[in-house]
This record gives structure tokens, C-alpha cells and sequence, in this order.
């Protein structure tokens, strides 16, 4: 018997002939949307048991294998008695619904969207119709208020939102722009910051014969984006309007629509690719360059693109040295101007490697002003591939570039030198004001001059700033804000940072919410899988997962040391792991000795929060020594969130740090 899947709407299942089956109670309909979500990947009980219940009760797995059971009786009734399960099989420790790919009215939705978009306009209509139609409510009905729902939810909504938008392109292009009226105003009562909702609206109405009702349409778009997010309309919006004023002859409901520009844009690299292949020769120095722009611009695409930019990045730098061209050399490897939040590196040997190379150019470059620029970009490459590690280099390197850059007057250049400032702002506790500062400064230059990518880094490190200073409307401002930008500009790395610091939000609230601020995490590390960040990824999860019990108040070594699983990957962390792990296996002596012999953590965005962590362990262990130090370092934290200026995770306040390890020293 075939079995259809529904949830674009209240969660529902269809025999072959349409028949709605018993499905059970809503935690049995919960077990199949969770399961839905992780689309055929097995999903373990105990994080079922952590998605269902903000507070498990006993014999929660139990519950969980009952409600299995159940679906298996709904979903497949005529199996026999110890049959194997065709749908919903256990796999290890947990279960999967091995679903077909067109059985799940979402992922048919899905496929239906990016089939139109390589469709002419009328059958792209009747498709994308098709795909609309699917929708029977919200998705995942009644689970919306869910953690583990919420990342698929998004993303869902704003796929419908596209084939809204292309249907209404599809209606324009045929014509028909008086059908596509009525949908868009609609969709914008709903939807008011899309922009481009607002200018197929406005094209739409210029093509009904409305041009005044377009203009106003243009006129309220500006007016909402000015009072509700302090933003000017984008260029396309802009343009439009000028267009609309001049009755510009393309705007003609018989002149033909404009081109998709996902397709011109193909067309266009398509053909500047061939005519850069016919006429850039193989060997030309040109095609350095040209290559690490293209790098540059992969890298902010994340996952595969950036992973491929770092994959290239250094064979790219060797061939430049290999020319014996320090000038060609210092342009290959300042070309790499790709802003970074994150003060740990993805690959710590080739940013070994590359400033190593940068070093030399510097060495290799002829004195004079005509060089200072190239200089200056070397400088900030080495402030920025030196983060996370306690050298004088990277704060010399990046007073340097910031002096520079600020002699030269290049905007994008003070962006970049401003950009290694900021990964030189680690190496004690304390230091959220001065990296606010920055994220300022970089905000207002980067909105001066266009510069996007440093919008949306100064808007993530002054996020993380007002976090660490426990100012969390703020930080909410920037957050949204990083949104608009991110969509709008495509890009998809700072969703993963924003997701990531309302999970932060969740558990800083406090007041109970552990297992919902657990669950926000988990779904945030969820969608850090594959986004080509492994210097973010690595431990980071079971590191917030440490700290969130002391988000919510002091909380002793030995229970923090109950949520330490010595299997997981703690990644760069294990260290401070490790005395928990021994503690919590009653080996107490070997813990004190692992804490003695931590270092001191290393200058990044983590620093306080580590440091409070080796505080909890010293309490407990009451070693007078590592609390003297851990005193002395935490001091200029005081008034501070522990960890929260990472935007990821906090440990609680230091004050509530320090006075335990002040209470402890009196003892």
C-alpha cells in the first residue's frame, strides 16, 4: 500500500486511495513530523525523547517505542505480525521513516518549485500553481511552537514566499499582470519587507494601465523600509521608480517582460567565461588574480564554495610565489578579503602557511609609497590568519594595517584592517566594549560605501558584543538586521551565526528553560552540518551544551560533569573537558592534575567562557593557585556575560564567577 505524507498543514498521512489513517495522538503525529524533518536519516531516541518533552518523564523511550509501534500499526495495517517495517524501520538507536521522495507533500513542493525555475513562463505557472496549491495551513500545523520544527519551518515559508514571487513573474511575463495584482498585495500584507514582492507589484500595476497606483506602491515600499528597518530601497526598487516617472518604454504591458535574471546571470558568466578562456592566456598572471577573486566570492556561498576557496586558496598563493613576483604575490594573497567572525581558524596549518607567505612578501617588497597599500593588505591577512593564538604578531600586524589603512583613506581597506582589529581583541577577558567599538565603526563605514559583506560582519560582532554586555535588545536589532542584509544579498553563512545566537538568547533567559534552549541549540548545530566551518563546528555543540546549566545559576562541578560525554568530538575544547570526565568517574586526584595542567585558553571568542569552566573545577578541587589566576584573569570581565560575546553559547555571568572563586579563596 502506498502511504502519502502531509505536512504543509496539520500533520496527516493518505492511504493510496486518498483515506485519511489513524495516526494516533499528537505525540504519535509528533513522532512522524520529527521524522519527516530529518528526511529518511535516523534519528536517535534519546534526541526524540529531548524533541518531544521540555521535561522528560520517566519512561520516556518507552513512550516513544509505544507511539512507534502505533504508527507502524497506522501507516502499514496489513502487515503481518513480525513482518519487517517498509516505512517506518529501527535503525542502531533510533528510527527512520524511509518515505519516498514524491510520497511528502513539503519535499514534492520542493521539487516542484526548482523544476519551474528551469521552465518556460506557461507551464512554470501551471507548475508552480500545483506546488501552491499542496499548502493546506501553516507547515507542521500544531508542532510550529517546536524547536526542531522551526529551522524546517523557515525555510519552507521562505521557499513559499520565492514560488509566490515566480508565479507572479510567470503571470508578467504572459501578460497577465492584472491576475498577479490581487496575490501580491496580499502576500505583502503578510510579507512587507520582500522588495521584490514590492516591485513586481508596482510593474504589475504600472502594466494594468494603474501608473499612479505603481508610483504609491513604490512610495509605501520606501516609507516601511525607511520607519521599520532604517534602510533605503535597493537598487532594483530604485531603479523601477525612475523608470515608472519617465514612462520608460520597457515598461509597456506589450513590450516583452524583462528576463529572468537568474537566467541572464548564466548566460552573462557563461559567456564572459568562454571569452576569458579565448583570450586570457593559460600562463598569464592575470588569471592569479582573477582566480582569487572568484575564490573570495565562492567562500562567502558557504558550505562546498567555502570549503573549495580554502581548498584553492593556498595552491593559488604558492603559484604567485613560485613567479618570484613579490608585487603579483602581495595582490594574490590581499585579494582574500573574505570578512570572518569567528576567532578560531578552519585549517590552522594553511593559515600557518599563508601568513608565512605573507611574511616573506612583506620581506620581498620595495620600499616607497607605491607599495604601501599592498603592504597594508598583507598586514591585515596576517592579523586575521593569526586569530586564536597568543603571539604579539597579530596585534602588531594589526595596529599596523589599521594605521595604514587609515593613512591611505580606502574604505574597503579600513574595512578589511578593521576586520583583524577585531581578531586581535581576544587576548584577555573584558574586552566587549573595545570589539563593539569596532563592529561600529565598520556598520557605519560599510553603509557609507556599499560595502555589504562588512555591514553584516559589523552588525554579527557588535551582536556578540552587546550579548557579552548582557544588552540583549540591542543585540536582537543587530540580528535582525543581519537577516535583511543576509537574504538579500545571498548570504547564507549569517543565518547559521543569527540561529545560533537565539539559542544563545534561549538559554541566557534563563527561568527553567534548559530543555528549550538544549533544543535550540541542537537544531542550530543542525544546520551548522555542512557549512564548511569546522573551526566553528568542532566541539561546539557539547561546549554549549556544558554551559547551559551555568546560564541558569551557579551549578557544582560534579553535576556539570553528568552532561560531559567522553565519546563526543569536544574538538579544540577536550581539554576542558577532561577533568569533568574524570571527576564524573570518580577519579578525582587525575581530574586535579588534568585542571593544573591546562593552559591558559586561548585568545578567541571563548576566552571567559573556558576560563569560568576551569573556575567551576577549581571550586571543587580547591586548588588556590589555579583560583588566584583564574581571579586575576577574569577580573576585567566583571559585569559580563562568560561567553556570550561568542554570540554561540554563555556560562552565565562573571560576577557569579568570580564570587565563588572569591569565596573560595577565603575558605
Amino acid at each position: 500500500m502506498r502511504v502519502a505524507f502531509g505536512v504543509l498543514g496539520p500533520v496527516v498521512a493518505w492511504d493510496g486511495d486518498g483515506r485519511a489513517l489513524a495516526l494516533g495522538g499528537p505525540r504519535h503525529r509528533e513522532v512522524l513530523a520529527r521524522l519527516v524533518v530529518a528526511r529518511r536519516r535516523v534519528v536517535p531516541v534519546n534526541r526524540l525523547v529531548a524533541d518531544l518533552w521540555d521535561e522528560p518523564p520517566a519512561g520516556a523511550v518507552g513512550a516513544v517505542q509505544t507511539f512507534v509501534g502505533a504508527l507502524r500499526r497506522g501507516l502499514e495495517p496489513g502487515r503481518r505480525p513480525r513482518a519487517p517495517t517498509r516505512l517506518l524501520v529501527t535503525a542502531g538507536t533510533g528510527y527512520a521513516l524511509r518515505a519516498d521522495p514524491d510520497s511528502v507533500d513539503a519535499w514534492r513542493f520542493e521539487a516542484a518549485v526548482d523544476a519551474a525555475a528551469a521552465l518556460p513562463p506557461a507551464p512554470a505557472l501551471a507548475r508552480l500553481g500545483e506546488a501552491l496549491e499542496l499548502w493546506r495551513g501553516p507547515s507542521y500545523g500544531e508542532y510550529a511552537h517546536r524547536e526542531w520544527a522551526r529551522g524546517e519551518r523557515s525555510r519552507l515559508a521562505e521557499l513559499r514566499l520565492r514560488a509566490v514571487e515566480r508565479r507572479a513573474e510567470a503571470r508578467l511575463r504572459l501578460g497577465l499582470a492584472a491576475e498577479a495584482v490581487p496575490d501580491l498585495d496580499a502576500h505583502l500584507t503578510e510579507h512587507p519587507w520582500r522588495e521584490d514582492a514590492w516591485r513586481l507589484l508596482a510593474l504589475a500595476l504600472y502594466r494594468s494601465g494603474r501608473q499612479g497606483d505603481a508610483l504609491a506602491v513604490l512610495r509605501r515600499a520606501r516609507a516601511m523600509l525607511a520607519q521599520g528597518l532604517g534602510l533605503d530601497p535597493g537598487p532594483a526598487l530604485r531603479r523601477l521608480e525612475a523608470d515608472v516617472l519617465a514612462q520608460d518604454p520597457r515598461l509597456d504591458p506589450q513590450a516583452p517582460p524583462p528576463a529572468d535574471p537568474g537566467d541572464a546571470a548564466a548566460r552573462v558568466w557563461t559567456r564572459a567565461a568562454e571569452a576569458y578562456d579565448r583570450t586570457v592566456a593559460a600562463g598569464a598572471r592575470a588569471r592569479l588574480e582573477s582566480t582569487v577573486g572568484l575564490l573570495r566570492n565562492l567562500a562567502l556561498t558557504g558550505g562546498g564554495g567555502l570549503e573549495a576557496a580554502r581548498e584553492h586558496r593556498l595552491a593559488a598563493v604558492t603559484a604567485a610565489e613560485e613567479t618570484g613576483d613579490p608585487e603579483l604575490t602581495a595582490r594574490v594573497i590581499g585579494a582574500y578579503d573574505v570578512p570572518a567572525i569567528w576567532t578560531r581558524g578552519d585549517d590552522p596549518e594553511q593559515a600557518r602557511r599563508v601568513v608565512a607567505a605573507a611574511e616573506r612578501t612583506l620581506a620581498a617588497l620595495p620600499a616607497g609609497a607605491a607599495h604601501e597599500t599592498a603592504r597594508c593588505r598583507l598586514l591585515a591577512t596576517i592579523a586575521v590568519e593569526t586569530r586564536g593564538i597568543r603571539t604579539p604578531r597579530g596585534p602588531q600586524a594589526a595596529r599596523q594595517a589599521e594605521e595604514a589603512a587609515r593613512r591611505l583613506d580606502d574604505p574597503a581597506l579600513l574595512a578589511f584592517a578593521l576586520n583583524g582589529v577585531f581578531m586581535q581583541t581576544c587576548t584577555r577577558a573584558g574586552l566587549a566594549p573595545r570589539r563593539d567599538a569596532v563592529g561600529a565603526e565598520l556598520v557605519a563605514l560599510a553603509r557609507r560605501h556599499g560595502l555589504t559583506t562588512y555591514e553584516v560582519l559589523g552588525h554579527l560582532i557588535r551582536l556578540q558584543a552587546r550579548s557579552a554586555l548582557a544588552d540583549f535588545p540591542a543585540a536582537d536589532l543587530h540580528a535582525a538586521a543581519v537577516d535583511v542584509l543576509a537574504e538579500r544579498h545571498e548570504l547564507p553563512l549569517a543565518g547559521v551565526f543569527t540561529q545560533w545566537y537565539r539559542a544563545l538568547r534561549t538559554a541566557a533567559s534563563g527561568g527553567g528553560g534548559a530543555s528549550r534552549a538544549e533544543a535550540a541549540y541542537r537544531a542550530a548545530a543542525a544546520r551548522l552540518e555542512g557549512a564548511g566551518m569546522p573551526g566553528v563546528e568542532r566541539g561546539l555543540l557539547p561546549l554549549s551544551l556544558l554551559c547551559l546549566d551555568l546560564a541558569d545559576g551557579p551549578v557544582p562541578a560534579a553535576r556539570l560533569a553528568e552532561r560531559v560525554d567522553p565519546a563526543a568530538d569536544w574538538g579544540p575544547y577536550r581539554p576542558w573537558a577532561e577533568p569533568f570526565a574524570l571527576l564524573r568517574a570518580g577519579r578525582r586526584a587525575e581530574a586535579l592534575a588534568a585542571l593544573r595542567a591546562l593552559p591558559e585558553p586561548p585568545p578567541d571568542l571563548l576566552y571567559e567562557a573556558l576560563c569560568c569552566l576551569q573556575g567551576v573545577l577549581a571550586v571543587e578541587l580547591g586548588d588556590r593557585e589555579v583560583l588566584e589566576e583564574l581571579h586575576a584573569r577574569l577580573l576585567p570581565a566583571a559585569g559580563q556575560l562568560a561567553g556570550a560575546g561568542s554570540g554561540l553559547l554563555t556560562a552565565g555571568p562573571v560576577d557569579r564567577h568570580l564570587c565563588a572563586v572569591a569565596a573560595a579563596l577565603a575558605r
